[in-house]
């Protein structure tokens, strides 16, 4: 809900204290990385029931996660490899926080209620996982929301006030997450109505289309298939067998061979009249 309706107002507020951290030489990566170390922390502060300290700790890790992005577009190093790594840790501090929730479920003997976090664990992966396909899809349809990923922190920090107050509140976490993803199910459904749009698969072009193969064979066949070699050819040999008719042989062979030919024939002549007499 924030990041679709807020987002230019939360960018407008960030974006010079993001150019204020990049001018100190934080980078994105550092942020990001740092986030998840500030995730494992609250993990471990609610795991051993220092509740109140994990609201600090959680808001911390937030930070971080709302930071990264303007010091990336700040110092121009906003990319596609930090947009994944964002995503993937942003996906591992939730799993780590939920599991410091579980492990204080278990250890206060609250008995089956510690399925609890992974039922939420479980439904927000569902969530992350409708956008990213939906994304790798081509349509736009699943986003927003609810609860993303901001909401869910906030309202899991109200949780952290009492020990009382957790239970119910992680059960209020799972009724919204889950409408949350029905929600986006929903809304991509109708988006994808109608026929798929037709791909026409390329084919692969071979290495002889590819012009890789270089031999006489092909430039054989190109000869053959334009006839631009074989006119030129036929052209040369049609001059040089006229000027051998034409022009007296210079050499001496040439002209014995010559008057050899001439010879034979007129002996081929004369034998032909005498069998026809």
């Amino acid at each position: 809900m924030f990041d679709g309706r807020w987002r230019d107002a939360v960018d407008r507020r960030t974006g010079p204290v993001g150019a204020a951290l990049q001018r100190h030489g934080v980078t994105a990566d550092v942020l990001t990385a740092t986030g998840l170390l500030s995730a494992v922390a609250t993990a471990v502060t609610v795991a051993t029931g220092h509740l109140h300290w994990a609201i600090l700790l959680l808001t911390l890790t937030g930070l971080h996660d709302l930071l990264d992005g303007p010091v990336a577009k700040a110092a121009g190093t906003a990319s596609v490899r930090g947009a994944f790594f964002d995503s993937v840790v942003d996906r591992v501090s939730d799993a780590v926080v939920m599991g410091g929730v579980t492990w204080y479920l278990v250890s206060t003997r609250r008995g089956h209620l510690a399925v609890l976090p992974l039922a939420i664990l479980g439904v927000t992966s569902l969530i992350s996982y409708q956008r990213a396909k939906a994304e790798a899809l081509g349509m736009e349809g699943a986003r927003g929301g609810l609860m993303e990923r901001a909401e869910r922190m906030i309202l899991l920090g109200a949780g952290f006030l009492s020990s009382a107050l957790l239970v119910p509140d992680l059960w209020v976490l799972l009724g919204l997450t889950s409408v949350t993803a029905i929600g986006r199910f929903l809304r991509v459904w109708r988006a994808a109505e109608g026929p798929p749009p037709r791909v026409v698969a390329e084919r692969p072009r071979s290495r002889w289309s590819e012009g890789r193969v270089d031999s006489r064979w092909r430039a054989w066949r190109e000869e053959r298939a334009t006839g631009v070699r074989a006119s030129r050819t036929g052209e040369s040999v049609g001059r040089w067998r006229a000027r051998r008719r034409e022009a007296p042989l210079a050499s001496r062979s040439g002209r014995v061979r010559r008057a050899q030919g001439r010879r034979v024939r007129v002996g081929r002549s004369d034998s032909g009249d005498s069998v026809s007499s």
